[in-house]
């Protein structure tokens, strides 16, 4: 039987085009073809690359003093990227003098402040590079809305979330905010993550921090992350906590209609 063009389309192919997961990727044989394994050995080298990038935060101190944004540099316990690596609680914690120059910064401005922003490099500052100036832009015009006050952009190198805390606790503030570059993966070498803590201080667990993730173009757009982190800083302070006893029960406008659109996973309780 005669066979047409249409008998050896993969369906695969139509699935493809609507997500970056590794799916019909072919094969020659019992192996992958060609094409496809260079694609995989390209990602998995982004992905590398972007764990051992250099933090660059002379660059974005430069960007934020031009829009009129002071900044602090401080380092964690992790003297080096190696030690970052192999040793994740020094990266949980300041080194001695990023800690007595918070101490000295809030000696100087008494009466604390609302909300401490903290920009650490995390497992990826390529994420950082790429999204900390249009996500902090987002934010800004959250906060602005509900007049909190706001701490310089501290910066972190060799940081890693739970450092947030301790930055909180030093300068007396009610909410902290970290941005932070997640652990790269095949697809996405440049994700964002949001970490959140009410009343800050040093010991917390992650029970204690809500997390928003996947912050990029391709993921969680900048303005939804935004509105939904301006919940969770509402909500926190009406409930006075965070963590798991805050969930995101944020309501996001569609473009169907005016209404919010509901929480699937809340509907009908």
């Amino acid at each position: 039987m005669a066979t047409t063009p249409t008998d050896n389309l993969n369906p695969w192919l139509e699935l493809r085009r609507l997500t970056p997961a590794r799916i019909a990727l072919g094969r020659t044989g019992t192996s992958m073809p060609t094409g496809a394994q260079l694609d995989f050995q390209f990602a998995h080298a982004q992905a590398r690359d972007a764990v051992h990038l250099p933090f660059d935060h002379a660059g974005l101190s430069s960007q934020l003093a031009e829009r009129g944004q002071q900044t602090l540099l401080l380092h964690s316990a992790a003297i080096d990227r190696h030690s970052y690596l192999q040793r994740p609680d020094l990266g949980r914690k300041l080194n001695d003098d990023s800690a007595q120059q918070l101490r000295d910064y809030a000696l100087a401005h008494p009466g604390g402040i609302d909300v401490a922003i903290v920009v650490a490099d995390g497992l990826s500052a390529l994420a950082v590079h790429r999204h900390t100036l249009p996500f902090l832009a987002r934010m800004q015009e959250q906060t602005a809305t509900e007049g909190w006050s706001l701490s310089p952009v501290i910066l972190v190198e060799q940081g890693r979330v739970a450092v947030a805390d301790e930055i909180g606790e030093l300068l007396g503030a009610k909410m902290v905010v970290m941005l932070i570059g997640e652990r790269p993966g095949l697809s996405s070498p440049d994700s964002l993550g949001l970490y959140f803590t009410y009343a800050p201080k040093i010991g917390l667990t992650d029970a204690y921090r809500n997390c928003i993730s996947n912050v990029r173009l391709e993921g969680l757009s900048y303005g939804m992350a935004a509105h939904r982190l301006a919940y969770l800083m509402r909500e926190a302070c009406r409930r006075q906590l965070s963590g798991v006893n805050l969930k995101d029960e944020a309501q996001v406008q569609t473009i169907e209609s005016e209404a919010p659109s509901e929480n699937f996973l809340l509907k009908g309780e």
